[in-house]
């Protein structure tokens, strides 16, 4: 039996939490029944920042909590994978549209961007392109200076960034690539062969190769170590950096497969453990997704996390992707994926209480109406989806609970397609989905009103809680 007890302090913030909540589900309640207007969501944006405002320090973990300079931080936040992309000096890079993309976010309170730091090349057929790494030594330093600019303008807005170093899938080359580089043989490409299952098991043999570690540790070392080519930062001593991430969605293996758990557990102490020996003054996480992408175990899930040397937990929830919501059946199956959800949220909280660090829920997405990629498409399913999400969260987070916050998937912001079958071309805007999956399947755009103003409710709520 779980015993609340309710102090002078406690009875307080629960009182601010409920007076919130109303507030939060009238406004959203509204915002759900149509978009609104173009002028209302520009009027909402801020100015250009001109100048920057003060910045925060580094995120702390205190017990099961984060805490920014003696306060709770609890943030809503929002995957900005692509951010590097439109810092560079290069060809990709469209620094006009990042400092509206990031100010419209800020302006929405949004403050907290998930965000990719390493690509490798490979032959990848959906992979995105160029990328960091052009082979085992060889950096793209336009693309590292696209990230000096991109963590220059969110310390001007006070925003903070998870940057992850690697990915277990083929969008951005990934383990894939590493493992092609050592073995000489051409990546496995699912997007050729349809084979998932046998490729997610070559990339979980990534963890057992000692050559593709030893250059993995090296792209990690020269970003940790580099010094940010605007602000002359060094990345180990940004406070703009709130953790370190070990890669994106890590798994163990195939769908159930636990055989190389071992391996995979290892990799994480060791690689988190490496990360520490660098001197960074920022937080750990490994990126993972959930006991869904932990060989379904929730158990190995929790084994995995236990590490001291990682931080905090993350996890990711696709209804979508796991066959929880049809959107072309929304109505037959909404309540069953919410029911799903539900299990799946309040069980990684609880999981992270028992281990007394915080967890962010990293990657949450759901489809536009009807499963259409056009920015025009109705939102109805989704805002819904998004409503209850983070009304729980909102809810564990008041009652003292280990979740910290919650990252979106993702902005897709000023970012369209004009390809006919909505596949990312290289040269292409850049909208939030990665390059494997149709442009628009789930990002939110700048026209996403009454999306954005579901996750401005969110954002006011969650930054009160204290």
């Amino acid at each position: 039996m779980r015993v609340l007890r309710l102090d002078c302090g406690a009875m307080k913030n629960h009182a601010l939490f409920a007076s919130a909540l109303i507030a939060f589900v009238a406004f959203t309640s509204l915002a759900a029944c149509g978009p609104a207007s173009k002028s209302d969501a520009s009027a909402a944006a801020r100015p250009a920042v001109d100048v920057p405002l003060p910045q925060s320090g580094f995120v702390v973990v205190k017990g099961k909590h984060f805490e920014l300079d003696g306060k709770p931080y609890r943030f809503a936040g929002a995957n900005l994978w692509y951010g590097m992309y439109l810092g560079s000096p290069g060809a990709t890079g469209d620094r006009a549209r990042l400092a509206k993309e990031l100010d419209q976010l800020a302006s929405q309170g949004v403050t907290n961007l998930r965000v990719l730091a390493v690509s490798e090349a490979s032959t990848l057929k959906r992979s995105v392109r160029p990328v960091v790494l052009q082979g085992p030594k060889d950096i793209d330093e336009t693309l590292w200076q696209g990230l000096d600019y991109l963590l220059d303008q969110m310390a001007r807005r006070d925003m903070k960034a998870v940057l992850y170093l690697n990915n277990f899938w083929q969008w951005s080359g990934g383990m894939a690539a590493y493992l092609s580089w050592t073995t000489g043989k051409p990546a496995m490409d699912p997007d050729v062969t349809g084979d998932w299952n046998g490729f997610m098991e070559n990339s979980a043999s990534f963890y057992r190769d000692a050559k593709a570690q030893e250059i993995y540790h090296d792209a990690i070392r020269r970003l940790v170590e580099r010094k940010n080519s605007v602000n002359g930062r060094v990345y180990s001593a940004d406070p703009t950096i709130m953790a370190w991430q070990l890669a994106n969605e890590p798994r163990p293996g195939a769908d159930g497969n636990s055989k190389y758990f071992p391996d995979f557990s290892h990799w994480i102490d060791d690689t988190a453990g490496y990360l520490k020996s660098l001197g960074i003054r920022q937080l750990v996480s490994t990126g993972n997704e959930g006991w869904m992408g932990t060989a379904g175990s929730r158990d190995l899930y929790e084994r995995a996390h236990q590490s001291p040397n990682v931080d905090y937990l993350t996890f990711h929830m696709w209804a979508p992707n796991w066959s929880w919501f049809d959107p072309k059946k929304p109505d037959a199956t909404f309540d069953g994926a919410w029911a799903r959800m539900q299990d799946y949220l309040n069980w990684h909280i609880d999981a992270a209480n028992r281990l007394g660090k915080p967890i962010v829920l990293e990657e949450f997405g759901i489809n536009r109406d009807q499963g259409a990629f056009e920015p025009a498409a109705k939102t109805t399913y989704r805002d819904r989806f998004y409503t209850a999400i983070y009304q729980l969260l909102a809810r564990r987070a008041a009652a003292g609970d280990a979740i910290a916050g919650s990252n979106f998937w993702a902005w897709g912001g000023a970012g369209r397609t004009h390809n006919a079958d909505f596949m990312w071309k290289e040269g292409d805007s850049f909208v939030g989905d990665p390059p494997q999956e149709a442009q628009g399947l789930y990002c939110v755009f700048d026209s996403d009103a009454s999306t954005i103003a579901i996750i401005a409710a969110h954002a006011r709520l969650i930054s009160g809680l204290h």
